[in-house]
């Protein structure tokens, strides 16, 4: 029997120390997307079934082709678009043959019995459909506006599951906001340390005082994560007297796919013994590997990936600057690349590895080795001795012969003990053994001595990859260089960019996503929904045109075998390589790798011209003074300005986020020193939001003529200093 422990604390955070940046912060409201404003209803979707389609889609095509190949068994082509990958079905005389974009073919040998590899197996909706008999094949469902709700006071748990993401915080105040304004009355309870907390009934109760100092900042430490599982009988006994103590009406879970996939058991377990406590997921996770068509996007990648990105722009300010070092970044992601996509998007390196491409062109660590040097080489002979290589978290378990020697050394070393003599390597297959034996020092004695509890290799969490490359290329290239193809000399600096991205500041982006995403929740549990992740789409819109919906759980599933066991999980979503983010690298990435076509794209910014903010704030500015020399440092035609018109640009985003557009304003000004004609007060002019760098430096001050052809220097009482444009 679990006890009942609330906390009684204060909040872990002081706003009267925070920085003037984190104040700042403090009393932004999210905006919200305009279902959420107001009443509205619920629509539900088809049903469901597992791997994100409405009914059993595949089962269903397949009857219906074998019927045809039955009624029709002469030679013919049928084609047939599933919702989640498009494939053809050839009909020929002994059966027929499937193939797909994913790469797999199966040979049906008769029309009444088939079996799929590699590929979408019917078993798996089977297996997905024991584990959730109340839940499988819900809806997904929407919410629209109109309709209304009752008025009830509702008791509410949160829970924080897994690594940490930037706008977790967010979160929790979108589900306070939504049930303080909707319910009034409502109990919101914060379990504390993760799962664990709702197994032990440890919780806190939150109120405005306890969440105020946490909006739109980062971290998870209002209530702290973990990443313990309620996955034994005695694990789910416990949650559910917590329940029944706490009188829950419902329970948040904001984690990734693991936790999502503990949420609906969860939400399983409490319908099969008729508990009234709903269950809805939240989808975070850095890697940016949870997502789907209804759920595109989970928290913190944003904000990670621009953290990371400025400080790869560093890096290749730093190696511009000293031409002398090739720096190895290895970037989050144990199971997709996806942050090193965004982060290649937002940066242009030299190089970046997509791990999802070497599988797919089944590349070994050899070819990989050779793809840099050659880059490497190319560059020397261009006079570049300095470069960016990007390379993901996981990358060597995307290679097939690496994957295939840990799957031997887990083997081997769970039955010998690794001896001196190296006996044991008589047992590894001649390809492994000799992966082994090219692998530097470092990485072989991670490979023997880094074991997890169960005894196999922390292959992704513990090996230093960007180190392996360095030393791999490095021998690589003294190599060439004694055949005269590399006169260079190399030079690397290794670099794990990693917990520096999981607890920033959240971008504006997040800020906002989050916001509604806990909302969503909130409205969720408030019409009685269970087992569905809280859905916020349309994210290319302005905030007020997002869409607000939940997703069905099951519907996100696939089976893979742990422990021995084969358990349905929230599957991870890798990197598309036929999706237009990786196309668009694909179409670069030569340029790039030859031509410094760097960067840099600075800190996060909560609001300014690299916010993607579209609120319009010019007219909180009320005044704004200027003061500096006559004599200035002169803008070339690079992307640099003066101090002046850096903040003139900086206001013209302010006044009007749509960076590609012109606003037109209506202000009093007077003309400073410049050669335009003079115009009067109150007369309509339009801004440019975007304006270019100058074309030559100035010739007197930033006051003086010639800052931009066919722009004035202006300053407006409302907004300070605007550069204009005349009609």
């Amino acid at each position: 029997m679990s006890a009942t422990n609330e906390v009684i604390m204060k909040p872990g955070r002081s706003a009267s120390v925070y920085s003037e940046l984190e104040t700042s912060r403090l009393n932004v409201s999210p905006p919200l997307p305009s279902v959420l404003k107001s009443s509205f209803r619920v629509v539900h979707g088809p049903k469901t079934s597992a791997t994100g389609n409405p009914g059993s889609l595949h089962v269903h095509t397949f009857c219906v082709l074998a019927n045809l190949v039955h009624n029709a068994p002469t030679c013919a082509d049928v084609t047939e678009e599933a919702p989640t990958s498009s494939f053809f079905i050839k009909l020929v005389s002994n059966g027929y043959s499937i193939s797909s974009n994913s790469s797999f073919i199966t040979r049906i040998s008769s029309l009444t019995s088939f079996s799929l590899y590699d590929g979408y197996d019917s078993t798996n909706v089977d297996e997905i459909a024991k584990h959730f008999p109340n839940l499988f094949g819900q809806p997904s469902v929407s919410l629209k506006s109109g309709g209304s709700l009752p008025q009830q006071s509702l008791k509410i748990g949160i829970v924080l599951s897994g690594g940490q993401a930037p706008g977790g915080h967010n979160v929790i105040s979108g589900i306070y906001d939504y049930f303080r304004n909707r319910t009034q009355g409502s109990t919101m309870y914060g379990f504390i340390g993760g799962p664990v907390g709702i197994m032990k009934c440890n919780y806190v109760k939150l109120t405005e005082e306890f969440i105020y100092p946490y909006r739109n900042q980062g971290g998870f430490d209002m209530i702290c994560s973990g990443r313990d599982k309620i996955e034994t009988p005695e694990q789910f006994q416990q949650a559910r007297e917590t329940a029944k103590k706490l009188d829950l009406d419902g329970i948040v879970v904001i984690g990734g796919d693991d936790s999502n996939t503990n949420a609906c058991l969860l939400a399983e377990n409490f319908r099969a013994n008729n508990l009234k406590t709903r269950v809805i997921g939240c989808p975070k996770t850095i890697d940016g590997d949870l997502k789907c068509k209804e759920v595109p996007a989970s928290f913190g990648f944003d904000t990670a990936c621009k953290i990371y990105s400025e400080m790869i722009g560093n890096l290749m300010v730093d190696a511009r600057s000293t031409g002398k070092y090739y720096h190895f970044v290895r970037l989050m992601g144990r199971a997709a690349s996806h942050i090193t996509l965004e982060c290649a998007l937002q940066t242009h390196p030299n190089i970046a590895i997509i791990g999802e491409e070497v599988a797919a062109q089944k590349q070994t660590l050899k070819s990989v080795t050779s793809y840099i040097a050659n880059i490497i080489c190319k560059r020397a002979d261009a006079g570049y001795s300095y470069g960016i290589v990007l390379v993901p978290e996981g990358l060597v378990d995307f290679i097939p012969e690496v994957r295939q020697l840990i799957a031997e050394l887990n083997e081997i070393l769970a039955h010998d003990v690794v001896d001196q003599k190296g006996a044991w390597k008589k047992k590894l297959r001649s390809q492994s053994h000799e992966l082994f034996e090219i692998l530097p020092q470092a990485i072989q004695e991670q490979l023997l001595l880094e074991r997890d509890p169960h005894g196999n290799v922390q292959v992704v969490a513990k090996i230093e990859t960007e180190k392996m490359l360095i030393q791999m290329v490095e021998c690589e290239l003294e190599k060439r260089k004694k055949e005269g193809r590399y006169k260079k000399n190399f030079k690397a600096q290794p670099h794990f960019f990693g917990y520096e991205g999981r607890c920033g500041l959240p971008s504006i982006f997040d800020s906002n996503y989050c916001y509604a995403l806990g909302y969503g929740a909130a409205a969720l549990i408030h019409t009685g929904k269970t087992g569905l992740i809280s859905s916020v789409g349309n994210l290319g819109a302005p905030v007020e045109d997002w869409t607000v919906g939940g997703t069905a759980l099951t519907s996100l599933m696939g089976v893979e075998r742990r422990q021995g066991k084969f358990k349905p999980v929230v599957k991870k979503a890798m990197v598309e390589l036929e999706g237009a983010p990786f196309k668009k690298f694909a179409s670069m990435r030569d340029e790039w790798s030859l031509k410094n076509r760097y960067i840099n794209p600075g800190p996060v910014q909560f609001m300014g011209p690299a916010s993607d903010c579209h609120q319009d704030h010019s007219g909180a500015i009320n005044s704004l003074a200027l003061s500096m020399p006559l004599s200035l440092t002169p803008c070339y035609h690079r992307k640099r300005h003066t101090p002046a018109a850096a903040l003139t640009t900086t206001l013209c985003h302010i006044h009007h986020r749509n960076c590609y557009h012109t606003a037109a304003i209506t202000a009093t000004f007077t003309i400073v020193n410049t050669n335009q004609t003079t115009v009067d007060s109150a007369t309509t002019i339009t801004v440019n939001t975007t304006p270019p760098p100058p074309p030559l430096p100035l010739s007197q001050s930033i006051f003086g003529p010639c800052l931009f052809k066919g722009y004035g220097l202006m300053t407006i009482k409302k907004a300070a200093l605007y550069i204009v444009r005349f009609p």
